[in-house]
């Protein structure tokens, strides 16, 4: 019996409808991007590997391994714990954990094969609560919320740019167009630990989240990418194949991958 049959879903679980589509894009020859989610537990994420001959990819896909086996096992222990399991702090505690264990097990993997030497991913992942959203990220990868027709973006990103914009250095369209966009400042698998942003949002039924890579967010607006997902957001498997479709239509420079999560109800729907 696998691991996943033996974790029924969890208490206090909205129900959810979750889907996601990665492409390789127009110009790259491997997809080092990876996505994972599970309705039951209430996770989604999003990693975009980088480093090494062939790093890129064993690093994203290692990160979320890790994070789902271990959430797996540490939801099977709270529900021992009831409700008090699915507080935002002990939610937020745990996300931080699964990062930094995440983060362990991507060094772990480069050490043990000099070719992956130097891999590193970024990771935005979002784990559903009661009535709450738990959202944690390190790097570039983002997530973004679409709420009675508007889109809002979630997360900042860890990277160069948006360090001089918080400074007042630069400006987001000169952000945009700078050609150290693609520098972050912060990535899995690189130091001993890792610095974990991490966020609680409330949700309501017909809520749409979406993680997604930076092979998107380069390639298109913010308010490109919400457009489209909001012409589609009855079909979110159709609105996560247009942004993709979006993104290698503007010249598909990287991999893109998205994530999309409808809030469908309450605990147990």
């Amino acid at each position: 019996m696998s691991a996943e049959q033996t974790c029924p879903q969890p208490a206090f679980v909205p129900a959810v409808e979750i889907v996601g589509v990665t492409d390789v894009g127009r110009l790259r020859s491997r997809n080092e991007d990876a996505i994972d989610w599970d309705t039951r537990l209430g996770l989604a994420m999003v990693a975009d590997g980088m480093g090494g001959s062939q790093g890129g990819d064993v690093a994203s896909a290692t990160a979320l391994r890790s994070i789902k086996d271990d959430l797996r096992r540490a939801l099977a222990d709270s529900r021992r714990h009831g409700e008090r399991a699915y507080t935002k702090e002990v939610r937020g505690s745990l996300v931080v954990e699964l990062v930094r264990r995440a983060n362990q097990g991507v060094r772990k993997s480069a050490s043990r094969d000099n070719r992956l030497s130097g891999m590193g991913t970024t990771l935005v992942m979002a784990l559903v609560g009661p009535d709450f959203l738990t959202a944690a990220h390190v790097g570039d990868s983002r997530m973004y919320l679409l709420r009675d027709r508007s889109f809002i973006r979630l997360t900042d990103d860890h990277s160069m740019v948006q360090e001089l914009v918080e400074r007042g250095a630069i400006n987001a369209r000169q952000a945009a167009k700078s050609r150290h966009r693609n520098v972050i400042t912060r990535a899995l698998g690189i130091a001993q630990d890792v610095a974990v942003d991490v966020q609680h949002h409330a949700i309501r039924a017909g809520d749409i989240f979406m993680l997604c890579t930076d092979g998107l967010t380069n390639m298109a607006s913010d308010a490109e990418i919400g457009a489209v997902v909001d012409a589609h957001g009855h079909d979110l498997q159709a609105a996560a194949r247009n942004a993709v479709r979006l993104a290698n239509a503007r010249g598909g420079r990287d991999n893109v991958s998205v994530v999309l999560i409808r809030i469908l109800g309450g605990p147990h729907g």
